[in-house]
């Protein structure tokens, strides 16, 4: 693959590379660093990427692959899985706080879903990928993707109703 091509198919998928590594890592910093070693691994197989049919799940397998092993790695036990793309512009400060708390709350839900569930989840809803891209980058079957994705609504949903039920108790 020649440089020309490289910078057609690959750096228009950074931002989703970055966005994976940061809902994974959590860290933006550690993020950053995740995201130039997939780049730079992707750089390393530009020759084979003509033989790949799609680059974009391709690469979205290597940055999962390689968050996964940071986060087993001693030196990073400290990192969690959370999502922080969220950002209300609002104008009223109480609102503001509401939300937050909301969003604080869905987080740490999604961080005690299973983790397989968690990437599902996340590679759907916040990424928008297809079903079948899923199933390139998660290496499982369409009907497994589709029943993990709906366990992991269910769960969260389940968790939302019981956490307003207790509110509205106290």
């Amino acid at each position: 693959m020649k440089i020309s091509e490289f910078n057609s198919s690959v750096l228009p998928i950074q931002q989703k590379i970055f966005r994976l590594s940061k809902r994974l890592l959590t860290s933006s910093d550690a993020a950053e660093d995740a995201s130039q070693e997939v780049m730079i691994k992707l750089w390393n197989k530009r020759h084979e990427l003509n033989e790949i049919n799609n680059i974009e799940a391709f690469a979205m397998t290597i940055t999962k692959n390689h968050c996964l092993d940071q986060l087993k790695l001693k030196a990073n036990q400290n990192l969690r899985l959370v999502h922080t793309n969220y950002e209300n512009k609002s104008a009223d400060p109480q609102k503001q706080l509401e939300a937050k708390q909301e969003l604080n709350t869905v987080e740490a839900m999604i961080k005690t879903l299973p983790e397989t569930q968690r990437l599902v989840l996340h590679l759907r809803q916040i990424e928008g990928y297809e079903y079948d891209k899923i199933c390139e980058i998660m290496d499982m079957k369409p009907k497994a993707v589709r029943v993990t994705l709906s366990r992991a609504r269910k769960n969260l949903v389940e968790r939302i109703s019981k956490q307003h039920q207790n509110e509205n108790r106290a």
